[in-house]
């Protein structure tokens, strides 16, 4: 009879996935404990990968750490791998194995219950994690809450970290900017305790978007670039196409094409197509956006500004009802209002000759100067018998909200969130 070697810890890390995978009676005779040690070795291989943008023999690694895996001691381990292949099966697109791992993480925390003395910090974290899968974010916001104030609590400083990048993440999908903002200041201050290089990379990220959303250009770009260079420190290469895309939506929203098209243009072509599936169609559809020389005016109704190709960017943020009449008439060209409909679609109001003649005629007089270049015949706005109406013959172009993220954001996972 065949006698089976002991192997070394050395001997069990340079192993491979096929070896593991095929190999069901070395697994069985492995002295106990020494399959956890393997599947720790996979998994922190995999985050290896996983930070490289390797997700193939990321994928490998952590399918292998789950089969060296014993529950329920290891419960939490396998959450976190749960968490990674959910991400990578999300930016692929394949919806099928990512609802698959997200049933199971479901299952998984389910189970947990009965193993826990009681409901400690982690919990709490990986409940909320869920919830978020599900859309649930008010309930997340309550359980990340409970994770952050436990880990407190228990003294878990990376604990705490991650949930308070959770807690951003979480008020920026619920479009709580200022909460976020007063989270990742939080986090900040942590983070330049911790020295986690990751995770600070990955909250300037956030924090750009944050103030993106908010109109401060300036300020999203300065950490978009910090952002880089602590993710290019930490050698994680798998955000970098993520930090090139949103600054250049920063640039395109400061009407900036040009530098956004170049910034576009390099996370297209350093980019893993058959990886990062989710990616290149958000760059497909910023480049769609930008990329039309021949479009007149830009119109971003979420951000309040309009782009003219010969004025350039123009600040509609204290000018509401100007945008409201612009959007109106745009998004109708060829269509004719009279002083009844602007009256009664604008200010909500029967129409007043005594009231609404004077403020009609002011609103889309200053309305012409802030839109139409000097010079220039009136090209947007037109006036006849029968009221005002959007020039048919303008290349009109309405910014788009992400379509895409809405629609293939499989579980509600943004890649940069921590696990």
């Amino acid at each position: 009879m065949d006698t089976i070697q002991t192997p070394s810890v050395d001997s069990l890390m340079r192993r491979t996935v096929v070896d593991f995978q095929n190999d069901d009676k070395f697994l069985a005779h492995l002295p106990e404990g020494s399959k956890r040690i393997e599947g720790q070795a996979h998994y922190r291989l995999g985050k290896i990968y996983y930070d490289m943008a390797d997700f193939e023999n990321a994928e490998e690694q952590f399918l292998a750490a789950l089969k060296l895996s014993e529950l329920p001691q290891d419960a939490f381990a396998v959450f976190k791998t749960y968490g990674f292949l959910i991400r990578i099966y999300s930016e692929g697109l394949n919806e099928k194995e990512a609802h698959r791992f997200i049933a199971l993480s479901t299952e998984l925390l389910d189970q947990a219950v009965s193993s826990l003395a009681s409901l400690n910090a982690e919990y709490f974290y990986n409940a909320a994690v869920v919830n978020t899968y599900k859309g649930e974010f008010e309930e997340a916001h309550k359980n990340f809450n409970q994770a952050y104030r436990k880990a407190q609590s228990e003294n878990e400083p990376e604990l705490m970290a991650k949930s308070l990048h959770a807690m951003a993440t979480n008020a920026y999908q619920m479009k709580k900017n200022s909460d976020a903002l007063s989270y990742l200041a939080q986090l900040n201050e942590l983070l330049n305790i911790l020295k986690k290089g990751y995770l600070k990379g990955t909250m300037h990220l956030l924090w750009g978007n944050v103030l993106r959303d908010q109109g401060d250009y300036q300020g999203s770009l300065g950490h978009y670039d910090l952002s880089m260079k602590l993710l290019h420190t930490k050698h994680s290469w798998n955000m970098h196409n993520y930090v090139l895309l949103n600054k250049g939506i920063a640039f395109k929203k400061m009407g900036e094409f040009a530098k956004a098209l170049i910034h576009f243009n390099m996370a297209q072509n350093s980019l893993d197509e058959e990886n990062f599936k989710r990616l290149q169609q958000l760059i497909l559809m910023e480049v769609d956006e930008v990329n039309d020389s021949s479009v007149d005016l830009y119109l971003d109704r979420h951000n309040r500004i309009i782009h003219e190709k010969n004025l350039g960017t123009i600040d509609f943020k204290h000018r509401f009802v100007l945008l409201e009449i612009l959007f109106l008439l745009a998004l109708n060209p060829g269509t004719y209002y009279n002083k009844e409909d602007l009256a009664r679609m604008i200010w909500k109001d029967e129409y007043n000759p005594l009231i609404h003649d004077k403020l009609i005629y002011t609103s889309v007089s200053r309305l012409r100067k802030l839109i139409e270049p000097k010079g220039v015949k009136r090209q947007y706005i037109l006036r006849g018998k029968d009221g005002y109406t959007f020039n048919p013959r303008v290349n009109a172009r309405f910014h788009k909200e992400n379509e895409v993220v809405k629609q293939n954001n499989i579980g509600n996972i943004e890649i940069s969130s921590p696990v």
